[in-house]
């Protein structure tokens, strides 16, 4: 039985890692995250993984590999999630930690909206929507859904202690 990977703050400096995950993840999982066919990583990843205000986490497996990314990127009041976990690793709760941390980020940021776009029939998806800590609002329109939930109510959601200093942010 594999150890469970450690959830890290990633950058830049990752790129190459981040990239190596994104080519070891099948044209169906790239396709379920971004909605569209995507060119070779090196060109969009550096831009993602630099913009200002946002928040990128990794779980890395025991050997240092990056096996899964989330994506919290600031949009106006609101803030978008986004995940991608590798085709070995899909199915193990590794989306479910993902965004539980990305919550989490959103509540101490100050947010009021953390949304996320998905594929209507994106079932591996609607799993992780369901084991959100809170209603999670829904809409849908030409074959993609907006889900979201209001930050605040989070904040009910978690535990006290668990709101603050919630993640590990060593590399090593």
């Amino acid at each position: 039985m594999r150890r469970e990977p450690r959830i890290i703050l990633i950058g830049p400096g990752d790129l190459a890692r981040a990239v190596a995950m994104h080519r070891r993840c099948s044209t169906q999982t790239l396709w379920s995250r971004y909605h569209r066919a995507m060119a070779d990583p090196r060109t969009y990843l550096p831009t993602l993984l630099a913009r200002p205000g946002s928040v990128h986490l990794a779980a890395r497996d025991t050997t240092g590999r990056i096996v899964a990314v989330a994506h919290l990127m600031p949009d106006h009041s609101a803030v978008e999630a986004a995940l991608l976990v590798e085709d070995a690793w899909q199915g193990h709760g590794l989306g479910t930690r993902l965004l539980r941390h990305l919550g989490r980020h959103a509540l101490t940021g100050g947010w009021a909206t953390l949304y996320g776009l998905v594929l209507s029939g994106d079932e591996r998806m609607d799993a992780i929507l369901r084991h959100a800590p809170v209603p999670v609002h829904r809409s849908e329109e030409y074959g993609t859904v907006t889900a979201w939930v209001h930050v605040p109510d989070l904040a009910t959601a978690l535990p006290a202690g668990r709101r603050r200093g919630f993640f590990r942010t060593g590399r090593g």
